[in-house]
């Protein structure tokens, strides 16, 4: 007796059916995120949807008797969509140390795709695929079954009873987590699931409805770029690269040879550095936002305000040093598709895939390694003898997010132009390295000192010539190295020979060497002007343009003995 089902209690068995498939449903839509890897944990919260499904059940069942199965099967595909949607949300959160944002995001979910396929090997690529289709069938059966627990139990008076009730009080409770002051109990609830989805539809329908929010004009900066004396200006944006890389002690000690390797180059090259923070207006991706933000010299911090940006008819740093005699570049050996946005910068030619002709081995998912692209720029328009100085924007891949493979850094800068640059040895060795993405920092360090590596050969082949290399991160790494606790901070550095440069720019807050200290000096998009005035032979009017703050100019002058010793660097010729 009380093993099986009665007219109105369940039986021993019955109740503990009954629990497991309540602990079931409530992990469904409470879990939690094992940061920064794809698997989940439960978390010790009660979510709100379960009890008013149950409560929802219960009224149904003392209304009009048992619910029927098409019903619980609703409930069952409706359930799995929001357990997909949280695991969506939870892993993204995770992984890049930033919410969801599904009507920008979507738009990349076929290249994100891609790109992890193309570092995973094939086996484990099939595995995945399969293991999401076969997962989400499990997910629905398993929370079926579940229901179909439940959907008994409230078929018997006594089990009905409880569950009601008890589904009641709780959201009593809940509610009562809404008042101001809330009541006591409120941290026991799981963030509703559909109220995520809601928040993306709200979201969704500002960013399509969104017009007229950004400021019009150009910031009104005058700068003849006398000061560059018509040097190669090459800007490097450097995919992934955060101040975490020095705030990190694990990071900075597998860095460390490849940043010295890069300050000796500096050096024997003839040239000095300075360096500072600035605040990135993204985080862990959309590097276009600080592309933007820069160039345009106006915070882009979403991709609303960067549609609205592409509108308008702006002064770009590109236009601006188009008008003083520059021929203005874009090196993007990441573009495999036109890039329209090239129409708005102002850039005269821009070297994506296909223009750049690279005929050697495919390096993952974005197949060219950045010392290519570096060595193809300066074969092709940096020793060009047509007198012309060059303005060069250069968003570099091969530390972009999974950071694997690695490209070996070649000592021959000539045979990485060819068909086979590299030994056959290092390449299967750097082809054969998976991600790790449980621990992606290890994999981040190696790709980042590659990127020290290359720039340090880069100035060596360029000694005695006329660059100003100007190095900047996008935005820190994704969460899946540094957790969600890293500032969004990213590393600036000019590199040149001309010390009446590195004195200005150490007079607004640079400091020399190649490691950066702070405080930060702002945002990313007022370096836009702090450039432009620093940039000028001495004559500089202010910004008036609201929202831009761009820092007061130095006078044109001698440099000051202190700073030019302590530099090390002759004056430029």
């Amino acid at each position: 007796m009380g093993k099986g089902p009665t007219r109105t209690g369940l039986g021993w068995r019955g109740w503990l059916g009954l629990a497991a498939a309540l602990l079931l449903l409530n992990f469904a839509l409470s879990f939690v995120g094992l940061s920064p890897t794809p698997f989940i944990r439960p978390a010790a919260q009660v979510s709100i949807e379960i009890a008013l499904v149950i409560l929802g059940l219960a009224l149904w069942a003392g209304l009009r008797g048992p619910p029927p199965g098409a019903l619980l099967r609703v409930l069952a595909l409706a359930l799995t969509l929001l357990t997909l949607g949280r695991y969506v949300a939870v892993t993204v959160d995770g992984a890049l140390g930033r919410p969801l944002e599904l009507y920008w995001d979507l738009a990349h979910v076929p290249n994100v795709t891609a790109m992890l396929l193309e570092a995973m090997p094939a086996w484990a690529s099939a595995a995945a695929l399969a293991g999401a289709v076969l997962g989400s069938v499990l997910i629905y059966l398993g929370l079926r079954w579940a229901l179909g627990r439940v959907g008994l139990a409230v078929g018997l008076a006594r089990p009905r009873r409880v569950l009601g009730l008890g589904s009641a009080a709780l959201l009593a409770v809940y509610l009562g987590g809404l008042l101001n002051p809330p009541l006591p109990g409120a941290r026991w609830f799981a963030a509703p699931v559909a109220l995520t989805y809601a928040e993306q539809a709200r979201l969704w329908l500002a960013a399509r409805a969104r017009a007229g929010a950004l400021p019009i004009g150009a910031p009104a900066i005058q700068s003849d770029l006398g000061r560059l004396g018509g040097a190669h200006l090459i800007l490097v944006f450097l995919e992934s690269y955060g101040a975490l890389v020095y705030d990190r002690p694990g990071l900075r000690e597998r860095v460390a040879a490849a940043h010295a390797e890069l300050e000796r180059a500096v050096a024997e090259s003839g040239r000095a550095a300075v360096s500072a923070l600035v605040h990135a207006p993204t985080y862990g991706g959309y590097s276009w936002l600080s592309h933007a933000s820069l160039l345009a010299g106006i915070e882009v911090r979403d991709n609303a305000t960067y549609t609205e940006l592409l509108t308008q008819a702006r002064e770009t740093l590109v236009h601006r040093f188009a008008r003083e005699g520059y021929r203005v570049l874009a090196m993007m050996p990441g573009l495999r598709e036109d890039w329209p946005e090239g129409a708005f910068y102002g850039f005269a030619q821009i070297y994506g895939e296909q223009a750049l002709d690279y005929r050697g081995p495919d390096l993952g998912w974005w197949r060219i390694p950045d010392q290519f692209a570096a060595a193809r720029l300066k074969e092709r328009e940096l020793h060009a003898e047509d007198g012309v100085p060059r303005f060069v924007f250069f968003p570099t891949i091969s530390t972009h997010a999974p950071f694997r493979p690695t490209p070996p850094y070649e000592l021959d800068w000539g045979r990485v132009l060819g068909a086979a640059p590299f030994d056959e040895s290092e390449l299967a060795a750097a082809l054969a390295v998976r991600p790790n993405y449980k621990d992606l920092s290890a994999d981040y360090a190696e790709a980042m000192a590659y990127a020290f590596s290359w720039l340090a050969g880069w100035l060596r082949q360029a000694e005695g010539s006329d660059w100003v290399l100007l190095v900047i991160g996008d935005h820190q790494p994704p969460a899946s190295v540094g957790g969600r606790e890293p500032t969004n901070e990213v590393p600036v550095h000019l590199i040149t020979h001309r010390r009446d440069l590195l004195d200005a720019l150490i007079a607004e807050g640079f400091r020399p060497g190649l490691t950066p200290e702070r405080p930060a000096l702002g945002p990313t998009h007022e370096l836009h002007g702090l450039l432009l005035r620093t940039f000028d032979s001495g004559t500089a009017v202010a910004a008036d343009e609201p929202g831009i703050d761009v820092p007061r100019a130095r006078s044109g002058g001698e440099v000051g003995k202190d700073t030019a010793d302590g530099l090390g660097v002759e004056p430029a010729g």
